[in-house]
C-alpha cells in the first residue's frame, strides 16, 4: 500500500475522533513513513512496517479517553432544526426508557464479567474468616484450660485454603481486567471507526 492510500484509509477509519486529533494522527503517521523512507525503505515497506490500519485504530482507541469519544459522538455537526427538537420532545416518553434500558443492560452485561471474581473473593474471605475464628476459638479453649485441637486444625486448614485460593483470585482478577480492557478498547475503536463503512 502506498503512503497516500494508507493515510486516506487511516483518516476514514478515524472518523469518530475530533478533527484536530485526526489531523494530528495523520501528520504523525505521515512523518513516520517519511522517516522510514529517509532510512532507505521503499514507500510500501515503510507503510507495511507501521502495521495494519486496524491495529493502529485499536492502539489509538486504547489511548483515547472514552469521554472524548462520547463528546464527539453527541456533539451536533450541524444546527438542529425546530421540527427535530419537536420530535425529540414528543418522542421523549418513548426514547428515554429505551436509552435507559440499553444503558442498564450494557452495565449488567459488564457486571456479569466480574461475577466469577466476586465469587472467588467471597470464598477467599470465607477461608480467612474461618481461619481467624478457629484461632480465636482455640485461644478461648486454651485460656479456659481445655485442650481442644479441633479449632486449631480447622484454623490451619482454612489458612491453607486461603493461601492457595489467594493465587486463584489474583489470576482471575488479572484475567478479568484484561478482558475488560479489551472490551473497552473494542467499544472505543467502534466509536472511532464510525465513518469507516461509508
Amino acid at each position: 500500500m502506498r503512503k497516500e492510500e494508507f493515510l486516506r484509509e487511516l483518516k476514514r477509519h478515524l472518523a469518530g475522533l475530533p478533527k484536530d486529533d485526526i489531523n494530528n494522527r495523520i501528520e504523525f503517521y505521515s512523518e513516520m513513513i517519511e522517516d522510514r523512507m529517509d532510512e532507505g525503505l521503499t514507500e510500501e515497506e515503510a507503510v507495511n512496517e507501521l502495521g495494519s490500519v486496524e491495529s493502529i485504530v485499536n492502539s489509538i482507541a486504547k489511548d483515547t479517553p472514552f469521554v472524548k469519544l462520547i463528546k464527539e459522538k453527541v456533539t451536533p455537526k450541524r444546527e438542529i432544526k425546530g421540527w427535530e427538537i419537536l420530535l425529540l420532545v414528543l418522542g421523549f416518553p418513548l426514547w428515554l426508557p429505551l436509552v435507559i434500558t440499553g444503558i442498564v443492560l450494557a452495565f449488567v452485561a459488564y457486571l456479569m464479567i466480574w461475577v466469577a471474581d466476586f465469587v472467588s473473593l467471597t470464598i477467599e474471605f470465607a477461608f480467612c474468616a474461618t481461619s481467624a475464628a478457629g484461632f480465636v476459638a482455640y485461644a478461648a479453649y486454651a485460656i479456659n484450660g481445655v485442650n481442644n485441637l479441633v479449632p486449631l486444625g480447622a484454623a490451619l486448614m482454612s489458612l491453607g485454603g486461603a493461601l492457595m485460593f489467594y493465587w486463584v483470585c489474583v489470576v482471575m482478577t488479572k484475567g478479568t481486567l484484561k478482558i475488560s480492557g479489551r472490551i473497552l478498547t473494542k467499544i472505543k475503536a467502534a466509536f472511532i471507526r464510525k465513518g469507516s463503512n461509508r
